[in-house]
């Protein structure tokens, strides 16, 4: 993991709430051991990530015209390889912001809106291509997420009717939360929580995904309702990739909890004393 940027923002308040807010892009980043911090661009908050060449991404929402949207939650991002030493080098390696110019044909990466997981997949994508990827995610996140196999979709249930619908995917997670319940260690509940929270790959990203889908195939109705609809999906989307930009870090203090030494084992020796009783509480002055 690359480490933090070190400079006289990065113990305030407002610098480490905006690095929260762009937590799913750059914890993946820095798992790739690229440094990353965070600037001001023309008109809104950007990502920088250093390459090993000494170029450099800037990952960030659409600039002009200004987004409206919160800092981290763009409409699209738009990533591009630039250098100091070189002004000639200007490569734009992903771009899902929507068209803004009348007639212009939409982007075929601008069905994936603000998701991160597409923005990380074209990078390594280009930096693999480069031979700029140092630390590639198969070294390190492959094992990681390999150390607690895949929960599988449980069988249907044996009561369920005929015809009836099955509620597998929740089944699922019902199955994941029981194995968190029965974890013998703080380090197994850890790796559980990495299912869950992992950026690029975890249920929260997924989940995110699946409700834009949703918001999608709502457009496509091309009614009113369906685009109100598809507003509120979209929101769904943003809170639950909030919700696991929040909780980005919870994997890493689960697994450095101290667990619990083993109860001793009483045998004959009885139940433990009761403790004495309180003394009598005195007595009243009369005013």
């Amino acid at each position: 993991m690359a480490p933090l940027p070190e400079h006289g923002n990065t113990y305030t308040a407002w610098w480490q709430e905006l690095w929260r807010c762009h937590a799913h892009i750059i914890t993946p980043l820095r798992q790739r051991g690229l440094g990353c911090d965070i600037e001001f661009g023309l008109s809104a908050y950007i990502v920088r990530a250093s390459l090993p060449d000494d170029s450099y991404l800037i990952i960030g929402p659409p600039q002009e015209p200004p987004s409206e949207r919160l800092p981290g939650d763009p409409e699209g991002w738009i990533v591009t390889r630039q250098s100091d030493d070189d002004y000639e080098l200007f490569e734009v390696l992903y771009d899902s912001s929507p068209s803004t110019a009348p007639g212009d044909p939409e982007r075929a990466e601008a069905r994936h809106g603000g998701s991160a997981a597409q923005v990380i997949e074209a990078i390594d994508q280009r930096l693999a291509q480069l031979g700029l990827l140092t630390a590639p995610p198969s070294s390190t996140e492959r094992t990681r997420i390999c150390v607690a196999p895949q929960p599988k979709a449980p069988a249907p249930r044996a009561d369920a009717a005929d015809g009836a619908v099955g509620y597998v995917y929740g089944d699922a997670i019902l199955a994941l939360t029981d194995r968190l319940n029965g974890a013998a260690s703080h380090a197994e509940a850890a790796v559980l929580l990495h299912q869950i929270l992992d950026p690029i790959n975890g249920l929260l990203e997924r989940l995110g995904e699946f409700f834009e889908a949703a918001g999608e195939k709502a457009k496509e109705a091309e009614q009113d309702d369906g685009f109100d609809l598809s507003y509120d999906l979209a929101d769904a989307a943003s809170e639950i990739r909030n919700l696991g930009e929040v909780l980005h870090v919870a994997e890493d203090r689960m697994r450095v909890l101290t667990d619990q030494l083993p109860r001793p084992d009483l045998g004959s020796s009885g139940p433990a004393p009761l403790p004495p009783a309180l003394p009598p509480a005195p007595p009243q002055r009369a005013r």
